[in-house]
């Protein structure tokens, strides 16, 4: 009988009330808990609500995805569970960590968008209060060019964590090496 793995004992579906939380209802929450003169971090704990379990969630599944028979082979060689855990796991759960980032970086531009819209702060600050303040005056224009700078940011953000992604895994992982046609 072999002895259970660590990464077996990690579960993330304990955490999916992160996932299923709506950021709408829980943003007045939040504010009230942190304190109104202290809204840019209640934004950005609703933000990291929002963007955390995609990451936990492919990290896990990183974790556990390492090659068994690599796995046995460690143990075979008296490998501890941290030199295992060091030089297979993390480096086998590197690009699943990566693209949860990668979907994590959209995901806490919109929660961040999201409690914005829903605090109401009313401080002027933020694109999603600019977008808010354009619709109630019909400034149309004014809105789609904070949606616009918005939508640079989020492509911005997705093309930085592209290129961090690059730079880790362009040497030695199969996603990411050029391979001739």
């Amino acid at each position: 009988i072999r002895p259970r793995d660590w990464s077996s004992d990690v579960c993330s579906s304990d955490l999916v009330v992160l996932q299923v939380t709506p950021v709408i209802a829980i943003a007045p929450i939040v504010i009230i808990w942190v304190g109104y003169e202290r809204i840019d971090l209640a934004l950005l704990i609703l933000a990291w609500i929002v963007a955390f379990f995609p990451i936990l969630s492919n990290m896990t599944l990183g974790l556990r995805s390492a090659d068994h028979n690599l796995v046995d082979l460690f143990r075979l060689h008296g490998a501890s569970r941290w030199q295992v855990l060091w030089r297979l796991r993390l480096p086998a759960a590197l690009p699943f960590l990566l693209s949860g980032m990668q979907v994590s970086g959209g995901l806490a531009l919109i929660g961040t968008v999201m409690a914005e819209f829903t605090a109401g702060t009313g401080t002027a600050t933020g694109l999603a209060w600019r977008i808010s303040e354009a619709m109630n005056r019909l400034q149309i224009s004014k809105a789609f060019a904070a949606l616009a700078l918005l939508a640079v940011l989020g492509i911005a953000i997705f093309l930085a964590l592209s290129a961090l992604e690059h730079l880790l895994l362009r040497r030695w992982h199969e996603s990411a090496i050029a391979r001739e046609q």
